[in-house]
């Protein structure tokens, strides 16, 4: 069972924090003292003037505001951005001035703070431990009769029975020694007040419960700078933050006439979860992800250092380090670097995108809930501008988001050309209808999610990759149920073009051709365009009529025109070249290989003879030797066991049978290493004679022979 502090506690809490105000010492301050903090003006907040958020979780902040004097400027953040704002915290006093230091809430964990007290107390601490840690001090204890004044001497824990024989655990009992000597039993209910008559024991205990109500807001940091200066003067300070990532997301318009363009809105989701509000920001939306990482900086380390002994005897000598070796860089170079950055152009591209505003209402000649091209957005509300491998969109109007609170906001609108297709790939089971959206603005579109309408109703939605200006993408949206593709068996054939041989190296050059055939099936009351994704081979050419629409990566992109209920075929023709290498060496048989090519032509049949001859030779010796080795190991077992008998029957008759097949196995054994020997010489002489013939073997071939 958990034990709570009892009321007389809380009293004793609220006394004390009196107490130690009203006896605190006051000490004068002397002029020195004095003169910086009349001079200083109260802390001032420093509101949001800048927000930069990136892809990567990441986004950039500036405060700016005027100062006057010596100021004590105040920032408001979450313990989350803490790490964040110290790794970049950048401070510049616009007026002369300087920063004199920056101060902020520390989060020294509790543990560690409660350990610089005497009382001993933990973090919720039972109520026989608060009362056990003022044993021994003075306390005056009223509401249970007579006010009496004491030190405490212990605090106990009681069972009491009622009259109906129930059982309580939760009675305490202070026993207190009097200041007239005699000792005294109170039991602690919500009527009792224990007052600390010490004032250091109160000082102790106050502190401790500021650390506990410290500890109870830790999410919360205030972030001060004391900026030392003279006069009205511009203050800017600036910092990374870890925050939600914003978001793209898109509409897609078609309008009810088909005109080949469509209406791309573009909208960013952006959440404030930061500690300040967003007054009246210039907001700026980067897609783009700059490496950045946490370091936990505001976070007290502590580390064991290691105990040194005391040294008294030994003695040093002085010594010598070498020299860090470095590069000189000569002024020319950096002058012709710094030159170089400086002339290289940065692009910019302005555009006519979204600012201020929701999009609304019903346009013309357009589906419902969404404006025309020129109702909301007007030229320059947004700046897109490219740099480094980024992309920003900055909002020219101001923007407000309070903490907490989330908004879209509008980046884009455009007119752009936009074909409807139907997309098939052997990677979907289902073709898809999509779009062929072709960028023709000066702006880069960020990956989202985009929903497409089309004569006033949803149609379907999908996903969008990054599109450069210039780029023409597919999205697809929904399954086209209307229209089925099936591709046909296919032929492949291979014909042997080239064939080569220098210094034992043999390539074979062989083209290897693919057919491939689709059908499409329109079942739909109206034409479809369909786009056939054809997976390429790597390294292979097109052969075939038409071209396609679309080369990418990794297929061809055919377009296929089938009339309603009717159906229309695709040929593709694909050449691949093939090379084969083979080492002919006279280490590995490559007689039946070499026997093959040979009949291509009479001219490599004549070519090819003396050494697949050679080759044939070469490889009868090493079986003659092979089976030589044999038949020399079934002897030298043939000696060992006539030994064995011979050894057994040492002084019997029949060990002299034993003896003359030893004598006749010795003899055998002889003529087969003599015999072998005489074959490894005719086995050196072959192999030198394939050698040579390789050596002297060049030939190159053109032919046109189909192969498997």
């Amino acid at each position: 069972m958990r034990v709570v502090f009892p009321a007389s506690l809380l009293v004793l809490a609220t006394i004390s924090l009196a107490a130690q105000t009203a006896n605190a010492p006051q000490k004068k301050p002397t002029p020195a003292a004095t003169a910086p903090t009349a001079a200083r003006n109260p802390a001032i907040d420093l509101p949001v003037r800048k927000v930069v958020l990136y892809k990567n979780g990441v986004g950039y902040f500036e405060h700016a505001g005027m100062v006057s004097g010596n100021q004590r400027v105040a920032i408001d953040f979450t313990s989350s951005q803490l790490n964040d704002v110290l790794q970049s915290l950048t401070v510049l006093d616009q007026g002369g001035g300087h920063v004199a230091n920056v101060n902020y809430n520390s989060t020294t964990p509790i543990e560690q703070q409660l350990q610089t007290l005497a009382l001993g107390l933990k973090d919720y601490p039972a109520t026989a431990a608060v009362y056990q840690a003022l044993r021994g001090q003075r306390v005056e204890v009223s509401g249970s009769g007579v006010e009496f004044t004491g030190r405490l001497v212990n605090i106990e824990f009681r069972k009491e029975t009622d009259k109906n024989g129930a059982t309580s655990e939760d009675h305490y009992f202070l026993i207190v020694e009097t200041d007239s000597g005699a000792l005294r039993t109170a039991e602690l209910t919500d009527a009792v007040s224990v007052r600390m008559l010490d004032p250091a024991i109160e000082r102790q205990f106050s502190d401790y419960l500021q650390i506990i109500a410290s500890a109870q807001n830790q999410q919360e940091r205030h972030l001060s700078l004391e900026a030392s200066g003279e006069g009205q003067r511009q203050i800017e300070v600036s910092y990374i933050s870890a925050v939600p990532v914003w978001k793209s997301t898109y509409r897609m318009v078609f309008p009810r006439e088909a005109n080949g363009n469509a209406i791309l809105q573009g909208w960013a989701v952006v959440d404030n979860t930061v500690g300040a509000d967003w007054d009246n920001v210039q907001l700026s939306l980067v897609a783009g992800a700059p490496q950045s990482f946490i370091q936990p900086l505001s976070q007290p380390i502590y580390t064991n250092r290691p105990e040194v002994p005391i040294s008294i005897a030994r003695q040093t000598m002085p010594e010598t380090h070498e020299a860090t070796q470095s590069v000189a860089v000569s002024p020319e170079m950096v002058n012709g670097s710094l030159a170089a950055q400086a002339a290289a152009p940065r692009p910019m591209a302005k555009a006519l995108s979204g600012a201020s505003g929701m999009l609304g209402g019903v346009g013309s000649n357009y589906g419902g809930g969404v404006y025309r091209a020129t109702d909301a957005l007007q030229p320059g509300a947004v700046s897109a501008t490219a740099f480094d491998d980024y992309f920003e969109y900055a909002i020219t109007q101001p923007v407000t988001i309070h903490k907490n609170e989330s908004a879209m906001v509008p980046i884009l609108q455009e007119n752009l050309p936009a074909e409807h297709v139907t997309l098939w790939s052997d990677k979907s089971a289902m073709p898809l209808r999509a779009v062929w959206l072709e960028n023709k603005s000066k702006l880069t579109l960020d990956a989202g999610s985009f929903s497409l309408f089309e004569n006033g109703e949803f149609a379907g939605e999908g996903l969008l990759d990054p599109i450069h200006p210039g780029e023409k993408r597919l999205l697809s949206y929904a399954v086209d149920q209307a229209v089925k593709v099936h591709r046909g068996a296919g032929s492949d054939t291979r014909t042997l073009h080239h064939i080569a041989m220098h210094q034992g190296i043999l390539v074979q050059t062989t083209e290897e051709i693919t057919e491939s055939n689709y059908t499409v099936t329109n079942a739909a009351d109206e034409a479809r365009t369909v786009i056939v994704e054809h997976t390429r081979r790597p390294n292979s050419k097109l052969d075939s009529e038409p071209a396609p629409a679309e080369t990418t990566a990794t297929a061809y992109r055919f377009r296929v025109a089938a009339e309603p209920h009717q159906s229309a075929d695709l040929h593709v023709t694909e050449r691949t070249p093939l090379f084969e290498t083979v080492r002919i060496d006279p280490g590995e048989d490559r007689t039946e290989f070499l026997a093959a090519i040979s009949k291509y032509t009479p001219a490599l049949e004549e070519k090819l003879r003396p050494l697949i001859d050679a080759e044939a030779s070469l490889n009868d010796l090493n079986q003659k030797i092979d089976q030589a080795e044999q038949n020399e190991k079934t002897l030298s077992d043939d000696e060992a066991r006539a030994r064995d008998n011979i050894t057994a029957l040492k002084g019997n008759e029949a060990a002299k049978r034993f003896v003359d097949e030893l004598n006749h196995t010795e003899d055998q054994i002889q003529a087969a290493r003599k015999d072998r020997a005489d074959l490894e010489k005719q086995r050196d002489a072959a192999r030198a004679n394939v050698e040579s013939l390789i050596a002297k073997l060049s030939f190159d071939t053109d032919l046109d022979v189909k192969v498997q």
